[in-house]
């Protein structure tokens, strides 16, 4: 392929396929002195028209014909030249369309390298992929060791919801349904073996074992299946302590992470295999969706607080487990208040789509995005969320932009030697149009050796596009959306809590209801049960505890949204204190009843709001409470005889 070397947009693309083509296509400039030995047939005007391709056989072919010829010498983009030659009208307008950025190349070369840069010519992802992953692994490391922290109490042997109970049942019900192997697909969990508290504590060791292995980057691809194994695993049993929405991003993006990382025991900057294009693709579609699903949602729900921009005058106060920065995010004045949803609005339905965008405004897109998620971490206490969203962001960005954080002298190890012979650093002068320099030799690209494992990353690819596309199509018109082979498909692959829809606040909650547990053993005078960290005393300052998640305090508040008989597991959880399950209290900050649990235990329901500025001046209270009644009737246990 010959092309004008005067020309930097010609260059720009010309390294792009230089790479796609890998050494497939030769590319001389017009200008070098063996064109002119070896094509001194070729009209000289030709080359300053468009790029001429020169075929083994003697063919030349010039224009958007040229291009898409080149294309069928690629591994993947041979399709796009079947749709030149056999699709109507395609051809003449990508002629035209040729012709018209042919004329006007230098306009064309200012907005390349205006919303690409230079290095947008050759994007590189080695060093994100090792960034990334070593984050997923602080990611994993603090899921497990905040659950490892609470399990027992939870769904041990004697916490609230028994592992070894859900197991039981669901052993019986599928012994009377006759469901064989099956099984182990429709509750896809390693605790099939066991349910004992001491191998729950061995999964959730081997869960911190592994992030760590996986920060110390010791062969990440097999570390991050097991991970996603024993997560998915505690997940499947952990039943309403587990079912949060982040814990099906960890599982999705913790899926395609596995196929993300290099399938090395130890890699090493420089010396993996490229990081997979396709991948990359399906964790930034995966923020996409994250983001402009939770917008969606929230439009189209109805309510008039998302539709009047008045959530967050409730949000700050109304959320889960709010910080005491989110106290002083209330008192802000309603104008404020109302341009911040505005602002948010714009962040989650509009930003998302520069995650496609071209490269500069890919990283608009992350920055705009990375704000939101800053704000949301201060003003509450979202588990691991934001970590995880944050995680997902700094995949718009490449390692490019990466190696301009780091010391100079990183910068031979981190960048491949051909990329620093591809981009020569910056003149002093900054300017943003210097020289593009393409190498005379073909770039030497690195490639994988393992073309199954490609053939299997085209198969899932297929299959997550499929669904997810569907599902997003479907947060618009509803499940009627779903053909008969994607639903039987959505099925099948449902169980194992990767594929997933998102939203969160959907709809705003406008107060804020306490249930508070009270113990007896007279019937007449109750005494509190305190918990460690959602509102309960109204002078204790709304802490920081993320990225840990105390599951039971926010069970609590999503109890609050109902009543107990749509929560059987407050039920169990005031039946293990009648008991005194040391495994349930050790998840309360205080138990009122230390020498012996009491003879009756009730629920009342308190209305909590924030305090304002003179109340919290004057009488050092961060909120302000009513008692409104009766949640939980008192309950005891039968008497033994």
């Amino acid at each position: 392929m010959i092309y004008d070397g005067r020309c930097n947009f010609c260059k720009f693309w010309i390294l792009r396929w230089q790479r796609a083509t890998a050494g497939r296509v030769d590319y001389l400039a017009s200008q070098d002195e063996r064109v002119i030995r070896q094509f001194p047939g070729l009209p000289r005007e030709n080359f300053d028209e468009s790029v001429q391709l020169i075929e083994t056989n003697g063919r030349v072919f010039s224009g958007a014909e040229a291009v898409f010829r080149a294309l069928t010498y690629t591994k993947y983009w041979a399709w796009a030249f079947w749709l030149y030659r056999n699709v109507p009208g395609i051809k003449p307008v990508t002629e035209l369309s040729y012709r018209f950025v042919a004329r006007g190349r230098e306009g064309f070369s200012f907005l390349t390298r205006l919303f690409w840069g230079r290095a947008g010519a050759l994007p590189e992802y080695e060093l994100l992929r090792w960034v990334f992953l070593r984050w997923l692994g602080v990611i994993y490391l603090s899921a497990f060791v905040s659950l490892g922290s609470q399990m027992s109490g939870l769904f041990g042997s004697n916490g609230i919801v028994p592992a070894r109970d859900f197991m039981i049942g669901a052993q019986l019900q599928f012994d009377e349904h006759h469901i064989g192997l099956d099984r182990y697909h429709l509750l896809p969990t390693l605790c099939w073996f066991s349910t004992s508290d001491g191998f729950l504590r061995v999964l959730c060791l081997a869960g911190t074992v592994l992030s760590l292995l996986l920060i110390f980057n010791l062969a990440p691809a097999v570390c991050l299946f097991l991970l996603w194994l024993i997560y998915l695993s505690l997940v499947s049993v952990g039943r309403d302590f587990l079912l949060f929405q982040w814990d099906a991003l960890l599982l999705e993006t913790g899926f395609l992470a596995i196929f993300f990382a290099p399938l090395q025991l130890f890699p090493r900057l420089g010396k993996t295999p490229p990081a997979s294009r396709a991948m990359l693709w399906l964790l930034r579609w995966l923020l996409f969706r994250l983001m402009f699903e939770s917008g969606l949602v929230k439009l189209l729900s109805g309510d008039p607080a998302w539709s009047g921009l008045t959530a967050l005058n409730f949000h700050y106060e109304t959320q889960p487990l709010p910080t005491w920065i989110g106290w002083y995010a209330h008192q802000l004045p309603g104008g404020i208040q109302r341009a911040c949803v505005f602002i948010m609005f714009v962040i989650e339905l509009a930003v998302p789509f520069l995650i496609f965008a071209p490269r500069r405004l890919r990283f608009l897109g992350c920055g705009l995005l990375t704000l939101l998620q800053v704000w949301i971490l201060l003003t509450g206490n979202y588990c691991f969320f934001n970590l995880l969203t944050l995680a997902l962001c700094l995949l718009l960005l490449d390692d490019a932009l990466l190696a301009r954080l780091a010391p100079r002298k990183w910068l031979g190890r981190w960048l491949p030697a051909w990329e620093a012979q591809a981009l020569p650093e910056s003149k002093p002068d900054g300017n943003p149009l210097q020289e593009i320099i393409v190498p005379e030799e073909p770039l030497a690209i690195p490639t994988s050796d393992r073309p199954w494992l490609a053939g299997l990353m085209a198969v899932i690819t297929t299959i997550i596009l499929l669904l997810t596309v569907t599902q997003v199509i479907g947060t618009f018109v509803g499940e009627r959306v779903w053909p008969a082979p994607l639903a039987l498909l959505n099925g099948y692959v449902a169980p194992f809590r990767s594929v997933n829809t998102y939203g969160l606040f959907r709809v705003m909650t406008q107060t804020r209801e306490e249930i508070v547990l009270e113990g007896s053993n007279d019937g007449q005078t109750w005494l509190p049960y305190e918990f460690k960290y959602k509102p309960g005393d109204p002078r204790r300052r709304p802490p920081f505890i993320a990225p840990h998640q105390p599951r039971l305090d926010w069970q609590m508040w999503f109890a609050a949204l109902g009543s107990y008989q749509q929560n059987h597991w407050l039920v169990n959880c005031c039946v293990r204190l009648l008991e005194g399950s040391p495994e349930v209290l050790a998840l309360l900050g205080r138990n009122p009843f230390p020498n012996a649990p009491p003879r009756y235990i009730r629920a009342v329901v308190y209305d909590y709001h924030f305090s304002n500025w003179r109340e919290r001046h004057e009488q050092g209270i961060w909120w302000r409470r009513e008692l409104k009644g009766e949640y939980l009737p008192v309950i005891s246990l039968p008497e033994q005889h």
